[in-house]
């Protein structure tokens, strides 16, 4: 019998009550259990450039507002976000003046998601109804439930190291089984584009400091640079030199922030040769001077 909606109220209730006992402050909030984070937001943030890690992001109280190109993506309350590859885009957190922002985060490793994928035998959607690599999705009663047993876990110790990953991979599961699983399901295809631009991706993410080889990327993908080229700008709304621009910079933000250095120092940390350029670049993104940002981390 489905969920009355007072149940599925009390059970949004009691995840916003769990999330909020185990947040000690803004932003993203690491645990005990891997894999997941969980948000606190106490005050509205405009529109800022954000990239998240592949994972399913739940709001349990207030909502998020995603831009990515021109499409605008609404989640809160009753939705939950997939993010199936790491795409910069922006976000705007709403907060009620009464009730902070509370969500949980689930990441979502490639092994666990292969050999998901693998059992479910799932069909996949063809190359030309491939979207956006993230969406908002209605919140099912099993995914809800799912969600309830892995933060179930940040209560219980024993059952965060026996039960915890078994259970990050049901909230997974039912994911797959959701209306945007495909995007997920993509990422397996061996064949498929979208695929072999997730691993072009994770090369330029994790070399982003170093000079740009597209030849280089292209080689990874299997594909011609021209095909590379217009895959991974229908994937990520971004060209290749773009997206490595906005890993830098996003990168340099997180470093500033934890006081990890000089501007120069930074600058030079990401791959900038030239700190002023750095400087411009970052304030173009951001809307700030990288030094003002710095400042504002240590007030």
């Amino acid at each position: 019998m489905p969920d009355s909606l007072d149940e599925r109220a009390a059970r949004r209730g009691q995840l916003a009550g769990l999330i909020q006992a185990h947040c000690g402050r803004t932003g993203f909030n690491d645990t005990p259990v891997d894999g997941l984070r969980l948000i606190y937001a106490d005050c509205h943030r405009p529109r800022e450039p954000v990239c998240y890690e592949p994972g399913l992001v739940f709001i349990a109280q207030g909502h998020k507002t995603g831009y990515l190109d021109d499409r605008v993506i609404e989640y809160g309350p009753g939705q939950y976000l997939v993010q199936a590859m790491p795409v910069p885009f922006e976000c705007e957190t709403h907060v009620d003046t009464a009730e902070p922002l509370l969500g949980a985060a689930v990441r979502i490793d490639a092994d666990m998601l292969a050999e998901l994928v693998a059992g479910m035998s799932l069909p996949e959607k063809t190359a030309a109804t491939q979207g956006l690599p993230m969406a908002a999705v209605s919140v099912t009663p099993a995914i809800e439930h799912a969600l309830a047993r892995l933060l179930d876990c940040l209560t219980d110790p024993a059952a965060a190291r026996v039960l915890a990953a078994s259970r990050r991979r049901e909230v997974i599961f039912e994911a797959l089984r959701g209306p945007q699983g495909h995007l997920l399901r993509q990422l397996m295809s061996e064949q498929g584009a979208y695929a072999r631009i997730g691993r072009a991706i994770t090369r330029l993410r994790a070399d982003y400091a170093a000079p740009l080889s597209v030849a280089d990327l292209a080689a990874i993908a299997h594909m011609s640079v021209s095909s590379f080229h217009a895959h991974f700008k229908r994937v990520t709304q971004l060209s290749p030199v773009q997206y490595q621009k906005r890993m830098r910079l996003l990168r340099a933000r997180e470093l500033l922030v934890a006081h990890a250095g000089s501007v120069g120092h930074v600058a030079q940390a990401v791959g900038y040769q030239s700190a002023s350029q750095f400087s411009r670049e970052y304030k173009r993104y951001f809307g700030t001077a990288p030094a003002h940002e710095a400042e504002m981390a240590s007030a």
